[in-house]
């Protein structure tokens, strides 16, 4: 299965896909902003595109290895990626849905919250994460398909829990000390730093 999480800059996607990655045995965070930051650095200025979404190859690449890893891989995929222009989410995640199990999440939270946790890694009201909530709240709520979860007040691992109960996934229990959870959070924000 993959399990597909969407939602805006600052929603808990990261945060939620190793979450769901520590209490899902063999289970595999996939990170498609990889791809993404590898095409700019690798095609001359005047084919530069101002998202790496609007390559072409970052929606292909990205398509061909998910579907390669899912027909080979026997855990569970989990993909946070915010994904806002239906063409492309089509072309991608429905594309996906036709060959594979695919359970589409969007976390969703109001535009304080959004703010509120932009702040807490360091990035501002003039963020390009924070400038996008905007267009992300519009998106989810009319254009992209997928299950929302209020996460404005649940915690990480409850927006594990409950995106596994929906998918049917029985999650092992976490026998983590506090500390360890916070330790583990920091990580995982550490890794993602760009």
């Amino acid at each position: 299965m993959i399990i597909w999480l969407n939602g805006a800059f600052g929603a808990g996607k990261t945060q939620t896909a190793y979450a769901l990655r520590r209490r899902l045995p063999g289970s595999y965070v996939y990170d498609p902003e990889n791809i993404g930051y590898c095409l700019p650095h690798n095609v001359p200025p005047a084919l530069a595109e101002g998202d790496f979404q609007d390559y072409p190859m970052w929606r292909e690449f990205n398509l061909r290895l998910l579907d390669d890893i899912a027909s080979r891989y026997g855990g569970h995929i989990i993909v946070p990626m915010t994904v806002t222009n239906r063409a492309y989410y089509d072309e991608l995640v429905g594309a996906l849905s036709q060959r594979h199990e695919v359970r589409r999440f969007i976390l969703w939270a109001e535009r304080k919250t959004l703010l509120r946790r932009l702040a807490y890694r360091l990035e501002g009201r003039r963020s390009w994460g924070a400038r996008q909530i905007d267009r992300c709240l519009r998106a989810f709520d009319r254009d992209i398909p997928g299950v929302k979860l209020h996460t404005d007040r649940l915690s990480v691992e409850q927006a594990a829990e409950r995106a596994a109960a929906l998918a049917g996934l029985t999650l092992a229990e976490d026998r983590r000390s506090r500390p360890r959870r916070l330790l583990d959070r920091a990580a995982a924000r550490i890794r993602h730093i760009r």
